[in-house]
């Protein structure tokens, strides 16, 4: 997903500011609260530990942590989130995974298939592209920051697959098994993640050309600005030429 994720980081880099900092706001509490299903102390719950971790790299406020932690366990109203994954593809054929959080199924899958038709795809039937893509934790460092060396020397350790060169950052591939005991252990090293998650790999990836490769990005920023999305994945890489004109 190379071309895919260095779109993604030209992205956290530039920030689209307030707008893209509410969504991430959004985004991660919906996660704790979800995660606190499994029961709200984060150090008995891997999952909460996680979303926790992923609400502090974006800035989520303390108190929003603790109020969407409440909302999991039944303790404060809103807790009634539910999490459904669509599939389809885009132009070109390009297979798109939408993980979403919602509390309103019918009023999601309609903006969602809305968006589908009108950037160009179609939703697929479910198990239709979810087969290409391989659950993974991914972490995300400054290459400013660190070195290839400095994170494969305490990665190799703590069960770290891969690092991958994804233009000004590094990221590192993980078994979700392995995530979180990864996470800490850069952690506990000084050593500060951009971004923790657990994603949706695509097991290959399609070249696309420039004028596809708009498309798909316009189809998948639609995706991303909706309310109840949580993320989007999809199995392109992005031509260079665009990739630039994006720098």
């Amino acid at each position: 997903m190379a071309g895919h994720s260095k779109w993604k980081n030209i992205q956290h880099r530039k920030g689209r500011q307030d707008a893209k900092r509410s969504k991430e706001f959004t985004r991660a509490a919906k996660e704790i609260i979800i995660a606190a299903r499994g029961g709200g102390n984060p150090d008995y719950n891997p999952r909460l530990r996680s979303a926790i971790a992923f609400a502090k790299s974006v800035s989520l406020p303390k108190d929003r942590i603790e109020s969407a932690i409440r909302k999991g366990t039944g303790e404060e109203a809103g807790g009634d989130i539910f999490e459904i994954t669509y599939e389809g593809y885009g132009p070109g054929g390009i297979a798109i995974l939408v993980e979403v959080a919602t509390d309103n199924r019918n009023r999601t899958v309609a903006e969602v298939r809305h968006i589908f038709t009108k950037h160009g795809g179609s939703m697929g039937e479910l198990g239709s592209v979810n087969w290409m893509f391989t659950q993974k934790g991914v972490l995300t460092f400054e290459k400013t920051r660190y070195t290839e060396d400095a994170l494969m020397e305490i990665g190799l350790e703590y069960g770290a697959e891969d690092i991958v060169d994804e233009g000004d950052f590094w990221e590192v591939h993980s078994e979700p098994g392995n995530f979180d005991s990864l996470r800490q252990a850069y952690e506990d090293a000084g050593i500060e993640a951009e971004s923790a998650e657990i994603s949706m790999l695509p097991q290959n990836t399609i070249s696309i050309d420039v004028e596809t490769g708009r498309k798909i990005l316009r189809l998948v920023e639609a995706m991303e600005d909706n309310d109840d999305v949580q993320q989007v994945h999809a199995n392109f890489d992005l031509p260079d030429e665009l990739l630039a004109e994006m720098e």
